[in-house]
């Protein structure tokens, strides 16, 4: 079995990315693209991939960090921010759920049954806002292969079909103030990233969530992980199969409204970030 090189293997994950930038044109030359930057090894190499490809068209780049308020966690991911974002010249804007909600994550997870489920509804909510507010057209995600298949089972597993629309490496415009998402690691395996990061010695942040093993994205995760050491390629299987099932699924109308509380897109009257503070303020 030949081993490839330092060299080689940096020139495939970064010629994989770059294709599918092109072939699925998250990208155009002038636009305006936001990156959500935790600090962990997607989004380093998202940074990475994307300050490389400004060689090869003109666009501007930001970075945007959210401090979710995780004791002991999170200010490693976001030193490792800073860092990589100083080293690439890239402007980095920090929010926190404290600066816009005056509370930490670690105040009020348990008001519901994982701590995902509000980390990812206010992470994404500051994350829209702050990037809406900047003005720019898209938002780059670190998403990679495992988790768009995990993402993807879990809405299966949940029988929740209308989430399939906001699947695939881009997510067109639905609402004027909802930023549209891309995702260049999206066929790019999660294990080639974290092999990037180490060979490459990239200053990343790589502990787990404390929470994350609660969630049942972490169940699916090891289930994957064991049957892909049993099954080599089972996990590109079921993204060529989820591929088929987007594409299928591909005329699936999405409606979105205001919130009658924050303005904010939501497909109900009032946005999940809003019921959740509601929750919070009756449970405190």
């Amino acid at each position: 079995m030949s081993v490839i090189s330092k060299k080689d293997f940096n020139e495939k994950i970064f010629n994989n990315i770059e294709n599918l930038i092109e072939n699925k044109k998250l990208i155009e030359s002038g636009e305006y693209v936001a990156l959500a930057l935790s600090g962990g090894k997607d989004s380093i190499l998202t940074l990475h991939a994307l300050t490389k490809y400004q060689e090869k068209i003109d666009f501007d780049l930001i970075a945007i960090s959210v401090d979710e308020g995780i004791d002991g966690y999170r200010s490693h991911g976001i030193i490792s921010a800073r860092n990589n974002a100083k080293k690439l010249g890239v402007t980095l804007i920090e929010k926190s759920f404290k600066e816009v909600y005056d509370f930490n994550l670690d105040d009020i997870y348990f008001n519901f049954k994982s701590a995902c489920i509000p980390c990812g509804v206010f992470r994404r909510n500051i994350l829209n806002k702050t990037a809406y507010d900047e003005g720019v057209d898209k938002i780059a995600t670190g998403h990679n292969l495992d988790d768009e298949i995990q993402s993807f089972l879990m809405s299966f597993a949940r029988g929740d079909v209308l989430k399939f629309s906001k699947f695939g490496p881009k997510l067109d415009i639905i609402h004027p103030k909802l930023i549209p998402r891309i995702k260049p690691l999206w066929n790019t395996l999660e294990k080639d990233v974290g092999k990037w990061a180490i060979l490459n010695d990239i200053d990343v942040h790589l502990e787990e969530c404390p929470y994350s093993n609660l969630s049942l994205r972490a169940k699916i995760k090891e289930f994957l992980n064991i049957n892909e050491d049993k099954h080599p390629g089972l996990k590109k299987n079921i993204m060529e199969s989820f591929n088929k099932i987007l594409t299928f699924d591909s005329q699936i109308p999405t409606k979105l409204n205001n919130c009658e509380r924050c303005s904010e897109p939501t497909s109900s009257n009032i946005c999940k970030a809003c019921e959740m503070v509601d929750l919070i303020s009756k449970d405190n």
